[in-house]
C-alpha cells in the first residue's frame, strides 16, 4: 500500500523527464516558526516544481484557514499551475512530512488519479544531493483539471458532533498532547484550549521518524494502542486541517479504508461558544 501513497527520492529522480510528471511544493508553516514556504520555494526547489499555496487555493469565504476550495475554484487554480487530474503528481514540503499530505489529500479529494508524497520531503532530497533549481520559475502552461470530487472523505462540525454523541466514529485529534489537554494555549487568537469530549489524542509526531512516515509496523502499533481497529470509521482533526492529513496518510499506507478529515478542525470547534470543550487546565 505504501508505494501507492509515498515515493522515495530515488524513485522521483528516476521519473525526472517524464512528460506526465508534475512536482508540487506544498510547504506551509505555522506562524510561530518564522518560515515562509513561498520564499523557500524561490530560494531552492526540486526542478520543475510549482508552488501550491494552501491559503490561496482554499475556500477563502469560510472564515477558517485553508479549508477545501469549491470544485470550480480548485479546478481554476490548479489548472493554472499546469496540473491535470491524470498527471503523475508528487507533493513535497520543506519540513520533511508536514503540509504535503494535506495538499496530496486535496488533490485526491478533487479527483487526481496518481498522487504521492515525497517521503522525507525536501530534507531527504537535500541529503541525497539531488538536483535543485532556484529563482523565479517559468510560468506553467495552463491546463484543465477535471474535477471528480470524492464524497464521504470530509467531515464538518455537525458530522463530528453526531459521531461523538452516537459513538459512530473514532475522532482522532493529532495536535500535541499539551494542546489536546488544554495545558498549552492555542496559537490562534480567540480559540479555546482543550479538546472535544470523546476525542482521543494521537500526536502526528508519533507517526513520524526523522521527518518521514514511520514504518508500517510502528503505525499499526500506535493506532492499536489508541484503540483503533481496521473496521472503525476514523475522523481526524488537528489545529487547522493540515496535520490531520498526516494521520490519514498513515492510515492509507497500512490499508485502513474508512476515514475522513474534519476540515474545520480545532480552528472551528475551539472558536465557537456552542461546542463542548474538555480541558485539564
Amino acid at each position: 500500500m505504501r508505494s501507492k501513497y509515498l515515493i522515495s527520492v530515488a524513485d522521483l529522480e528516476a521519473l525526472q523527464g517524464d512528460a506526465r510528471l508534475r512536482v508540487i511544493d506544498a510547504s506551509w508553516y505555522l506562524p510561530n516558526e518564522g518560515r515562509d514556504g513561498r520564499a523557500e520555494f524561490l530560494e531552492q526547489r526540486i526542478p520543475g516544481a510549482v508552488y501550491f499555496d494552501i491559503d490561496h487555493i482554499a475556500d477563502t469565504t469560510s472564515g477558517l484557514p485553508h479549508t477545501l476550495a469549491s470544485a470550480e475554484a480548485f479546478a481554476t487554480h490548479v489548472g493554472q499551475l499546469g496540473i491535470a487530474a491524470d498527471d503523475i503528481l508528487v507533493v513535497y514540503d520543506g519540513a520533511g512530512l508536514f503540509s504535503a499530505p494535506r495538499v496530496a489529500w486535496n488533490l485526491r479529494v478533487m479527483g487526481a488519479q496518481s498522487v504521492r508524497v515525497l517521503d522525507g520531503g525536501m530534507p531527504a532530497w537535500q541529503r541525497a544531493k539531488a538536483a535543485m533549481e532556484s529563482g523565479t520559475p517559468k510560468i506553467p502552461v495552463s491546463t484543465r483539471f477535471e474535477v471528480s470530487q470524492r464524497h464521504g472523505v470530509t467531515a464538518d462540525r455537525l458530522d463530528v458532533t453526531r459521531h461523538l454523541d452516537e459513538g459512530t466514529a473514532v475522532v482522532v485529534d493529532v495536535r500535541p498532547a499539551a494542546r489536546f489537554s488544554g495545558q498549552l494555549e492555542e496559537p490562534r487568537a480567540g480559540v479555546r484550549s482543550g479538546h472535544m469530549p470523546g476525542a482521543i489524542n494521537v500526536p502526528f509526531t508519533d507517526l513520524l521518524v526523522s521527518g518521514a512516515l514511520a514504518p508500517d509496523d510502528q503505525l499499526h502499533k500506535r493506532f492499536s494502542q489508541a484503540g483503533i481497529s481496521a473496521d472503525d470509521l476514523v475522523v481526524t482533526s488537528c489545529g487547522s486541517g493540515v496535520t490531520a492529513a498526516i494521520a490519514l496518510l498513515a492510515l492509507d499506507c497500512i490499508g485502513h479504508e474508512h476515514h475522513a478529515l474534519y476540515d474545520g478542525s480545532w480552528s472551528e470547534w475551539g472558536s465557537r461558544s456552542d461546542t463542548a470543550v474538555v480541558s485539564d487546565r
